[in-house]
């Protein structure tokens, strides 16, 4: 055991002191805030890339063998997925569980209620779209064209006002739950890169987008506008209407994104040549006819035999 001197205990604490004076008085403090946070997404950001490029060359064997722009995006995909994650366990505990928006709490209007947390959250989320905005226009247009520029700036601005106000915050948490669709569509790309778009995996995958897009994007709009009805007062009192623009066109941009990957997921071509257990599979007549029922609907799939232990080939 090494045993450091009464002056090096000294100088260390003193080190450990002004670290901890740094991070309370300027890196979070109320004012700095939100400027932290942005940094810390950008090179969150950056980190889950490298990371990604690292991990992806070493345990998948299809990666090595991507273009350059297959690459990249594979890459790109792994940000905005591990930050719907963080950010849609966040919004779920603030809109849900945490007591900052409850009506049982006297702290003023709802429309002004924050935190240094709830700033903080925001704060990551602007940084991860400076960075990915930042990404598809250096590697414009392999990662998207205008509509992505576009439905980047709108989320941009949308929560970097809620960000920086501190207004309409509970609302904005409400709309970013909508990122829970964002994980089942990269992984979607991710199958389908991988050459197993005709597997089950990416059946299922298709089924559990729509699923999460029907609650996250429908059922909890419905409630966001109940929620809105129940305290229309203060919004009307306190909110400009040209603010709901960014959330409201946000929204939109992104639905018609989810329903043609929902559609694709589920359409006849995508169950073509997807094996399942012979439970499933029921081989009507000699020919060879086949009908697969897969839990609440059924699909009838082209004419082709099954082999002789019941698989679809």
């Amino acid at each position: 055991m090494i045993l450091l001197s009464e002056e090096a205990t000294m100088e260390i604490q003193s080190y450990q002191n002004q670290a901890e004076l740094l991070l309370k008085e300027y890196l979070l403090a109320d004012s700095f805030i939100p400027y932290t946070s942005v940094i810390c997404g950008i090179f969150a950001s950056k980190m889950v890339y490298d990371l990604t490029q690292l991990f992806s060359s070493v345990y998948f064997k299809s990666y090595l063998i991507l273009s350059k722009v297959q690459r990249n995006e594979w890459n790109n995909r792994s940000i905005s997925t591990v930050h719907a994650i963080f950010i849609t366990v966040m919004s779920l505990y603030f809109v849900f569980w945490s007591n900052l928006y409850s009506d049982n709490r006297y702290a003023g209007m709802i429309m002004f209620r924050s935190s240094a947390l709830s700033t903080f959250t925001l704060g990551v989320s602007v940084g991860y779209f400076l960075a990915d905005i930042g990404m598809i226009i250096w590697f414009y247009s392999s990662l998207g064209g205008i509509e992505y520029v576009i439905h980047h700036f709108l989320s941009l601005t949308a929560v970097a006002y809620s960000m920086m106000t501190g207004e309409g915050q509970l609302y904005t948490f409400m709309v970013l739950i909508s990122e829970t669709t964002t994980p089942g569509i990269n992984l979607r790309w991710y199958l389908d890169t991988a050459g197993m778009k005709r597997s089950r995996a990416y059946l299922i995958n298709g089924v559990v987008i729509f699923v999460t897009w029907l609650v996250a994007r429908i059922l909890l709009f419905m409630y966001l506008f109940y929620h809105v009805y129940l305290h229309f007062d203060q919004l009307w009192a306190t909110v400009n209407i040209r603010r709901a623009f960014y959330p409201i066109s946000y929204e939109l941009n992104v639905v018609w994104k989810d329903y043609q990957g929902i559609k694709e997921n589920i359409s006849k071509e995508a169950m073509k040549g997807i094996l399942f257990h012979p439970l499933c599979c029921s081989v009507n007549g000699s020919k060879g006819y086949r009908t697969v029922e897969l839990s609440w609907f059924l699909i009838q799939c082209e004419k082709s035999p099954c082999n002789a232990e019941g698989w679809l080939t």
